[in-house]
């Protein structure tokens, strides 16, 4: 499973706001509009919360809507 690493921290390591684990890369299932997509990010192992990085939301989640909407 392929994760961009260029949003880690130049120093030390991601964890979860909720519960503190460090993160780790995984998969999960995004949904828009009836449409199900899976995607590789950092994910808390405990609690299964993803970071979901302001690029990636600003960017392609973003042209993703932009295409579902046009349908």
């Amino acid at each position: 499973m392929k994760v961009n690493q260029d949003f880690r921290p130049e120093s030390g390591e991601w964890r979860c706001a909720t519960c503190g684990t460090p993160l780790e890369p995984g998969q999960v299932e995004l949904r828009y509009l009836g449409n199900s997509f899976t995607v590789g990010v950092l994910v808390c192992g405990r609690c299964g919360h993803a970071l979901i990085t302001e690029d990636m939301a600003c960017g392609k989640m973003l042209e993703v809507e932009q295409l579902l909407e046009d349908k």
